[in-house]
């Protein structure tokens, strides 16, 4: 399943690009990116375990980028 989300509060390329290799690393996760210019995120995981995956996004976002909110 892909599904987009709105950024807020990213605030550098260089963390949208710590972002991205992160959530390419987790478990389920076929493929991301992760768009400073734009303030969004694209995600294409394993449809059965979407929201386990989700909320193990949100946790390596967080420690990333502390103020960066995953609008859902």
């Amino acid at each position: 399943m892909k599904k987009k989300f709105k950024l807020q509060d990213l605030d550098c390329a260089n963390c949208a690009a710590k972002m991205e290799d992160a959530i390419k690393k987790i478990d389920g996760v076929s493929d991301a990116s992760v768009s400073f210019m734009t303030q969004k995120m694209t995600i294409d995981a394993d449809d059965s375990r979407f929201e386990s995956i989700m909320d193990e996004v949100v946790r390596v976002c967080k420690k990333v980028e502390p103020d960066c909110v995953i609008i859902r």
